[in-house]
């Protein structure tokens, strides 16, 4: 992707912010994750002043369902009940001022890199904090109103991963497996809320005073508000931790925060089933990601990489099933 071509449109973008002078400088990639590209600029507004961002751009070929419009105004409303994230600055589709869609965010300091959150010594205060106040941050992503978020996919998420696997050009058996034990097994189903999608170690940017923004919203969706938990506690995300909730808790603490903060109760049974579905659906996303190295519609050793993933989560299901 050629940052050079964008910096011209992005700081015209930007000029409706910081004024007529603002020019940007520095643009970067930082990083990419499996469907965004991240990058780090700084404006500089028309009396000199610097003001750090990070860009977000979508990537071809990605397979995330939420556009950076909709994510960007799902980080907004998550703000105005209490969920902590970054200030959208400006956002824009394919058809937009840069030609693909973007999110420009304001720059928010601190850790993301899950090993060093669970290791850190000058994070060790705050780290036994953590999940009960994951679970006070997902009640209030759970009370973000659908209606600020038209056009969210309300459907049966089991169905959605379960025909994603099916179009896979190999068998999976064990995720075959577990996806019929799953769907045998369901709980009842629970009030449908916007779901984050992607909640996680990874996902949160941590400093010493704790979880300082939310981010990557781009797998949000309607459904069971158990999903996110569930997903929070799967193994992937403990990064050889042995705590179950992102490697940092436990679950008692993450389902106190979020019964204190008034996500409603939470059923330990059917708690453990969307830590299980979390863990399927982890398994197929690295099947899917896999997939678009090897088709090449996106080359990256970090794709290629997920490949090995789908036989640690087919192992770590088998071991989650009931012995009888």
């Amino acid at each position: 992707m050629d940052l050079e071509r964008l910096a011209g449109p992005l700081g015209e973008v930007l000029q409706e912010r910081f004024g007529p002078g603002a020019r940007v400088r520095g643009l970067r990639r930082d990083g990419s994750g499996a469907s965004r590209v991240t990058c780090g600029f700084e404006v500089v507004d028309g009396d000199g002043a610097v003001v750090p961002l990070i860009l977000r751009l979508g990537t071809p070929g990605a397979s995330a369902s939420v556009p950076l419009v909709r994510e960007a105004a799902l980080i907004r409303a998550g703000a105005r009940v209490g969920v902590p994230g970054p200030e959208v600055l400006a956002a824009g589709g394919e058809d937009g001022p840069l030609g693909v869609e973007f999110v420009v965010m304001e720059r928010i300091e601190g850790e993301t890199i899950p090993r060093r959150i669970l290791r850190d010594p000058a994070l060790a205060d705050v780290r036994p904090r953590l999940a009960a106040r994951c679970g006070e941050i997902l009640a209030a992503v759970h009370r973000v109103p659908a209606d600020e978020v038209p056009g969210l996919d309300a459907g049966d998420q089991l169905d959605v991963w379960r025909e994603i696997l099916a179009a896979a050009p190999e068998p999976y058996p064990a995720l075959e497996f577990a996806l019929r034990w799953l769907d045998r097994n369901r709980p009842p189903a629970r009030p449908r809320v916007v779901v984050h999608g992607d909640f996680r170690n990874g996902n949160l940017i941590i400093g010493p005073d704790g979880v300082r923004a939310v981010l990557d919203w781009e797998l949000a969706h309607l459904g069971d508000p158990l999903e996110d938990l569930g997903w929070l506690c799967v193994k992937a995300w403990r990064f050889g931790a042995g705590a179950p909730v992102g490697g940092f808790g436990a679950y008692d603490d993450l389902v106190s925060g979020y019964e204190r903060a008034g996500g409603g109760p939470v059923d330990r049974d059917a708690l453990h089933w969307w830590e299980m579905f979390g863990t399927a659906r982890w398994g197929i996303l690295c099947v899917v990601q896999t997939e678009r190295h090897r088709q090449a519609a996106e080359r990256s050793v970090e794709l290629a990489a997920l490949g090995r993933r789908v036989a640690e989560n087919e192992w770590d299901l088998l071991q989650m099933l009931p012995s009888t």
